[in-house]
């Protein structure tokens, strides 16, 4: 089965396609195809991008599914009459928010309305997330390991376990500093701690994945390759897991975790405090 799905809104879709993505994720057994459409503000926009609604459910044998974040009530009102199962984010939670607090909401896009205090805060919050990427950027594969110190963790594993793609997410989320350390074949037959890690033990985390589903992953990379080999891959992984226990080193397996998962779990196994909040 497969479901076409808009995310609307009327700034940049975001809200509207994060909260239909976790929505979404719930029914596995179903493909989605998404399209996001931002900066719906006017009743013309609402329009155009209800014309194309329609005609994805005369297309189709099941009518779109539409997650809208649009404040603007015409254009709103638009998308509602089209033949699709409608999702209205703001409605659903705005009327009862306000019946609790006993206002009517400013029906504002975006944060223009922001405070100032809370404006400064916002400021400072994607400073430290660009800084935080640019951190795990520079430190990528044990790059200027002299810059260690500063780290507020640091990834190991062998190649192609997701070192690189948490470091960043974990920077453009939560404006943590992260590096990543391949653990080479080299680095597996010591039997311990390469000399660029040991003065920073406490910082470390590991990342561990299926044997298996590292040969596929290596193998679109340089296949039917030694590096690839499935023989290659076990034991590599049960070096490095031999490693993370010996120096007791906290790891995870990602082989079934989303990037936000591995993330979340590493923050809570470490102890680390998200430095911003999440986007």
């Amino acid at each position: 089965m497969k479901r076409k799905v808009f995310f609307l809104s009327d700034s940049t879709g975001m809200t509207a396609e994060n909260l239909g993505r976790s929505l979404l994720a719930q029914f596995p057994q179903i493909s989605f195809e998404s399209v996001t459409k931002p900066f719906i503000d006017t009743s013309a926009k609402a329009e155009k991008i209800a014309a194309q609604i329609n005609q994805e459910a005369q297309s189709s044998s099941e009518r779109p599914i539409v997650v809208d974040t649009i404040v603007n009530t015409d254009a709103s009102q638009i998308i509602k009459a089209t033949d699709c199962f409608y999702i209205d984010v703001f409605s659903t939670f705005l009327a009862p928010l306000e019946q609790e607090l006993g206002v009517k909401s400013a029906h504002t896009v975006g944060h223009h309305h922001i405070f100032e205090e809370e404006s400064r805060a916002v400021d400072q919050a994607y400073v430290q997330r660009i800084e935080a990427v640019h951190f795990a950027l520079a430190n990528d594969d044990g790059m200027h390991l002299h810059r260690y110190s500063e780290a507020d963790i640091i990834l190991i594993g062998v190649s192609r376990t997701g070192k690189t793609p948490s470091s960043v997410y974990l920077g453009m989320q939560f404006g943590i500093k992260a590096a990543n350390y391949p653990l080479i074949p080299d680095d597996l037959e010591l039997n311990r701690l390469p000399d660029a890690l040991a003065d920073h033990q406490r910082k470390l985390f590991g990342l561990t994945i299926r044997p298996a589903r590292l040969s596929e992953i290596r193998n679109e990379r340089k296949p039917n390759s030694t590096y690839a080999s499935l023989r290659n891959c076990v034991e590599e992984i049960k070096l490095a897991e031999k490693l993370y226990r010996q120096c007791r080193i906290p790891y995870i397996d990602t082989t079934q975790l989303s990037i936000e998962e591995i993330a979340a779990r590493m923050l809570q196994r470490a102890g680390i405090e998200r430095r911003v909040s999440s986007l």
